[in-house]
């Protein structure tokens, strides 16, 4: 994980100071389905999608013609649903399935290329992003009955409280300075922390809509010049 986070500085730096062009801000908020690539001892488990939510501030700089460094710092609120069908040591040995919310703090070091230059086109987006698990709540029955409604344990021994995952992402940005997208989130690391433990990755679906603050509108002159 220090590696990957040295690495994401590296990339950052290299590029803005490669830019050749002033950085324009953006703010983004929208839904998204959350759920979880699971498995126990190489077993995979039932999952199922339950509704979350982003917000950010993004930024824009040019590198070269159509190819840009956006960067994104966000508020995600990710989770799961799990239903076990193997001997599981997380979140207790006697449990029989778990329902998650997660609340992230994920910063991303994205590039964009722009289909068009043109002030209304469509775009791509990709990069590796470092996610932060700030704290959880999980629901969860045991067996042979009960329910347990606690907060997330976040320490060597049970959830970690770093992920790193993998964005794309497809949108349009108008001249208006108007962004919509939808993003997919593909998680690379385990987000357990127990030796032996589950292997716990986000994947997250969402749309979402956003507006620049900076940048100018294109406006052409249509006056006849004398």
């Amino acid at each position: 994980m220090k590696f990957l986070s040295l690495t994401v500085i590296a990339l950052l730096t290299t590029l803005f100071a490669n830019s050749q062009d002033q950085p324009v801000f953006n703010i983004f908020a929208g839904p998204q389905a959350t759920t979880a690539s699971y498995s126990i001892g190489g077993k995979k488990q039932e999952t199922d999608m339950k509704i979350g939510f982003q917000a950010g501030i993004g930024m824009k700089v040019q590198i070269e013609n159509k190819l840009y460094f956006a960067p994104a710092v966000y508020y995600s609120m990710k989770g799961y649903k799990v239903v076990y069908n193997t001997f599981n040591t997380l979140p207790d040995i006697d449990a029989k399935d778990n329902n998650t919310t997660i609340h992230t703090f994920e910063t991303a070091a994205l590039l964009q290329y722009d289909f068009s230059a043109n002030a209304n086109h469509f775009y791509i987006k990709g990069g590796p992003s470092l996610d932060f698990q700030l704290f959880g709540n999980e629901n969860f029955n045991k067996m042979p009955s009960g329910s347990v409604d606690r907060k997330m344990k976040f320490s060597y021994g049970d959830y970690g409280h770093f992920s790193a995952n993998a964005i794309a992402e497809l949108g349009y940005e108008s001249n208006s300075g108007l962004i919509i997208f939808a993003q997919y989130t593909h998680g690379l690391a385990s987000i357990n922390n127990f030796d032996g433990g589950p292997q716990i990755k986000h994947r997250v679906f969402g749309i979402s809509i956003g507006k620049y603050l900076n940048r100018k509108k294109i406006v052409i002159d249509t006056r006849n010049k004398e």
